[in-house]
């Protein structure tokens, strides 16, 4: 009975989505003009769980990086209407189209200036009369057995917010690395924003020694930067190995007596290597493909300033 139920539930409301795709029309592209011309904030406001869909749908705006805040209605006619200025434009949610709270709002919208765009199940209705442009988001029916609980209605109401939302992102042309500089912290920001500088080994915890130092002496530099590696150098400064924990114990198979030899003798030759100033995430790419920890960063010159270990990127959140 519960599986069929919810079923039951799910279709009504994949209806209530399917039922817009034919409404898509002459109102829907007036409503993205005024929306991609506006100069001001873009102000979703709805009252009760219209409410909730409403900070949604401001909620995603913002994250494609177009300026948009909710409004509480109810806020709104104690003094929040202040936020309101005539470049703004309105995007208001009710499906009855009467919400009381909203409908007191029309009145100073107007003396302002705000173009209104409403998203309603009521096109007759006096918040949508009062509109510069209407969506309609009616629905047959709620998914809620009384026909009272806001289902299938709000459903309708955050998808068209949605349609809404990605049209105005792809006629304002949004990339991706638009969309990552309004998500520093999340794994596309990371991806598209954060530099192997950022995250690199130097200084003192980066050992470099050059090719004719003794094996004895690069594990001990290694032992107090506490890395696993060294960068390896020649005359000139430039790249010409790397050293690591593993190239130690492959060589121990063979030879225990290392110590007294040089570097340059055991180890790893034009290592893999990355320029600074590429991302991170490239860093990534090439540890994964070559099977590799460590990866030297260098200059334009080829001259190491830094090493990108796995761990590196581990705790940047790369993985």
């Amino acid at each position: 009975m519960s599986d069929k139920r919810a079923q039951e539930v799910l279709k009504i409301e994949a209806r209530a989505i399917n039922g817009l795709i034919p409404r898509i029309g002459k109102d829907f592209k007036e409503a993205i003009e005024i929306l991609s011309e506006t100069k001001g904030f873009i102000i979703v406001t709805g009252m009760g769980k219209p409410g909730f869909i409403a900070q949604k749908i401001s909620a995603t705006l913002a994250s494609l990086g177009i300026s948009s805040i909710f409004l509480h209605p109810a806020e709104a006619i104690h003094g929040d209407l202040g936020r309101v200025a005539n470049e703004d434009v309105i995007i208001a949610l009710s499906n009855s189209g009467q919400t009381e709270e909203i409908i007191r709002l029309l009145t100073t919208i107007k003396k302002i200036g705000a173009k209104l765009i409403t998203l309603t199940g009521n096109p007759k209705s006096d918040l949508a009369k009062n509109s510069d442009v209407v969506l309609n988001v009616s629905v047959k029916k709620e998914a809620c057995p009384l026909g009272l609980a806001p289902t299938a209605s709000t459903t309708a109401m955050l998808a068209m917010g949605d349609a809404l939302a990605m049209v105005l992102a792809d006629k304002k042309g949004l990339k991706e690395e638009d969309f990552a500089l309004y998500h520093p912290g999340g794994a596309l920001g990371k991806r598209l924003l954060l530099r192997v500088e950022d995250i690199m080994r130097k200084g003192a915890d980066n050992p470099i020694v050059k090719e004719e130092i003794l094996i004895k002496d690069v594990l001990l530099k290694i032992t107090k930067a506490k890395a696993g590696s060294a960068t390896v150098v020649n005359k000139k400064g430039k790249l010409s190995g790397i050293f690591t924990d593993g190239d130690l114990r492959r060589h121990l198979e063979t030879d225990t007596d290392l110590r007294g030899k040089k570097i340059k003798n055991v180890m790893t030759k034009k290592p893999m290597a990355i320029k600074k100033g590429k991302l991170a995430y490239e860093a990534l790419k090439i540890l994964k493909q070559k099977k590799i920890d460590e990866i030297p960063v260098v200059d334009k010159n080829n001259k190491p300033v830094g090493l990108v270990d796995v761990q590196d990127l581990l705790k940047a959140g790369l993985f």
